[in-house]
Order: structure tokens, then C-alpha cells, then sequence
């Protein structure tokens, strides 16, 4: 599949190569009588990804894995929470291009769900590293950079999420695909995309991508999951910034996305107790849309992001939508994902 990306910018295909992952469009959809008379849709990004592990972290790494080859590394450096979809999508994907990953994994609270992700990372292939704590993972940077250096070929580092400038890029053509989407009239246009915030990669990419792809008076609502990061309108606005400068040094022609901190809405209400912690809000939301068949939901990312999108948009703190809800949770075929990952356990290091 060409990136719309490419299309938009032709020059771009050598100086920022793409590989596909996964099939798009994703479909949108809407949630009738969800939100007390409100107009709201879904985009479902959990089928995107051919390796049995979908969601938003794929297209990430649509642009993350050419890039690591253009510079000639041969590991990816990582970090993430003991259930990180980010750090297994990752490995997955790395090992089909011929690459191998290392994990930095700090404590989250420890669940069902967190055993069953850390059984699919043992089997991964991926270097795992238990440093506990972010100041841990930090004091332990330099040690991780030696332990993973090859022949005098560094690892790759990659923040949590992939949100990266070169990975923020997957979701800027997310965005040019939701306005292909209004332009054909299969999804009416937003007012408001929401979408869970982890990291800040996803919302940071939306933000830019719509204002580029010309849907001006749609704005980016991002639903903070995460209180180890800084993820407030301003630096998910920087990323952005940084995102739309990688895009012009590599020789895009584009005009100013003049972003603003103003432009991108970030609330913190839904978080809880804090990252890998689920709240009554998250577990009802969760219930709802798997009673209803939409939407295979998590409890402590998308739960949470679709309980805000119903509370906003039910109140009309959203105005008077449609407002669309940004479906990122990754697993739709467990057996496939896990048989991915089985293949490489003679690989792990």
C-alpha cells in the first residue's frame, strides 16, 4: 500500500521510506444512542497490522523500521510498562525486517492482562531488561547502550509509544486518511477526534496531520492514561512541531500547519489512580461496548478514552460533533499474534 503521504509529497518516498504493515483505510463506523442522543463514530484501527498484533503502534512503525535500516542499525532500544503493547508490537514486526529488540520495562500494577503480555514478551525474541523505575531505566542508559552495541553498530533508541518525530508519522497519515474519508462521505466531518494518550505520539500526529490534510475545524481531544510523562497540550504540540520540521528537512512541500498549544485539548479526568490502574468509568465504558459487539476495549487505555468520548460528547463539552473515537487497542487475533511470537523464541537473546 502507497502512503498517502507519499502521494501528497512524491519526494518524500526516498528521503523517508515507508514500509506497509498493514491495510487501510480502517474502517469508521457509528455508535448509535451511545452518548445520550450525540453523534458519535468510531475508527478502528485494532485490524491495522498484518502480524496479528494491529493498532495504532503498527503504523508507527510503518516509518520506524526504514528508518532503523537507513541508519544502519541492527537493534531497536526500548522502553515500556511490564504489559507494553508498544514493546511487543515492536519486537514482532522488528523481527520480520531482519531486526532485534531490547526492552527497558518499568513496574505497572500487575494484572491478568500484564502476565499474559509478559509471557508474549518472553517468547518474542526481544532482549528483556526489568529496570523498575524510570530513574532506574535513566541511571541505566549507558549501560543498556553497551550491552546492545554490535561491531561498533549503536541500538536504535526509541521512546516510549514510538513517539518520536519519525514514529508520530504513522498517525499524520491516519489523519490524511480520516479527510479521505470525509471527501468520499463515508464518515461525516469531525468536530473533535478523541484518542487515548500514552505517550503522545498519536495525538501528536493527528493534530498535525489534520491541519495538513485541510480538516481545520477538527480538533484533537487526547485522554491522558499515562502520569509518568509529561503529556500536556505543550508538549504534544512540540511534537508536532518537531514532526512538521522532519517532514521539510527531508523535502516535503507543505504549507504551515501553524499549530498552537490551544489547538489540541488534553484531559486528565479519566486517568484514576494512575497508568495501569482501571476506574469504574473505564470498566462501565468497557462493558458497554463489548455488550453492544462494537469494540474489543482494554481497561486502562481505550476504556478510559471511550468512557471520556461518551461523557464529553454526552454533555456536549464536544459542541455539536460528530465526534469520532480513535479505536487504538492492538490484539485482534490472539492465536496469530502468539504464533508470531512463538516462531522466534530459538531467536531470543
Amino acid at each position: 500500500m502507497t502512503a498517502l503521504l507519499h502521494g501528497r509529497c512524491p519526494q518524500l518516498a526516498v528521503s523517508l521510506p515507508h514500509v506497509p504493515l498493514g491495510d487501510g483505510p480502517t474502517p469508521v463506523f457509528e455508535l448509535p444512542g451511545v452518548a445520550d442522543g450525540a453523534s458519535v463514530w468510531c475508527k478502528d484501527e485494532s485490524g491495522f497490522g498484518s502480524g496479528g498484533w494491529g493498532g495504532n503502534k503498527v503504523r508507527k512503525l510503518e516509518w520506524i523500521l526504514p528508518d532503523v535500516h537507513r541508519r544502519g542499525a541492527r537493534k531497536i532500544l526500548t522502553v515500556g510498562g511490564l504489559g507494553t503493547n508498544w514493546g511487543l508490537a515492536t519486537a514482532l514486526y522488528a523481527r520480520e525486517q531482519g531486526l532485534h529488540t531490547a526492552i527497558a520495562l518499568i513496574d505497572q500494577p500487575v494484572d491478568d492482562h500484564v502476565r499474559e503480555q509478559l509471557a508474549r514478551l518472553r517468547r518474542s525474541g526481544a532482549a528483556l531488561h526489568f529496570t523498575r523505575t524510570k530513574g532506574r531505566t535513566v541511571a541505566s542508559a549507558p549501560w543498556l547502550f553497551l550491552r546492545h552495541t554490535r561491531r561498533g553498530r549503536r541500538p536504535y533508541f526509541l521512546p516510549a509509544g514510538g513517539s518520536a518525530p519519525i514514529g508520530t508519522l504513522g498517525y499524520v497519515e491516519a489523519a490524511f486518511e480520516i479527510a479521505e474519508q470525509v471527501s468520499t462521505g463515508v464518515l461525516p466531518e469531525p468536530s473533535h477526534v478523541v484518542t487515548a494518550v500514552g505517550s503522545g505520539g498519536t495525538a501528536a500526529g493527528l493534530a498535525l496531520g489534520l491541519r495538513l490534510a485541510g480538516l481545520e475545524r477538527t480538533r484533537v481531544v487526547g485522554v491522558v492514561v499515562n502520569d509518568t510523562l509529561r503529556l500536556d497540550a505543550y508538549s504534544v504540540v512540540t511534537l508536532a512541531h518537531r514532526t512538521e520540521r522532519l517532514l521539510r528537512d527531508r523535502g516535503a512541500d507543505l504549507p504551515p500547519a501553524r499549530l498552537a498549544p490551544g489547538d489540541v485539548t488534553m484531559v486528565r479526568d479519566w486517568l484514576g489512580p494512575g497508568y495501569g490502574r482501571t476506574t469504574p468509568q473505564a470498566r462501565a465504558a468497557h462493558r458497554l461496548a463489548e455488550g453492544g459487539g462494537w469494540l474489543r476495549l482494554e481497561p486502562v487505555y481505550t476504556a478510559k478514552a471511550f468512557a471520556a468520548t461518551l461523557a464529553m460528547a454526552g454533555d456536549r463539552r464536544l459542541g455539536s460533533g460528530p465526534v469520532l473515537f480513535l479505536q487504538t487497542h492492538g490484539p485482534r487475533d490472539e492465536d496469530r499474534g502468539a504464533g508470531l511470537a512463538r516462531k522466534h523464541d530459538d531467536a531470543a537473546e
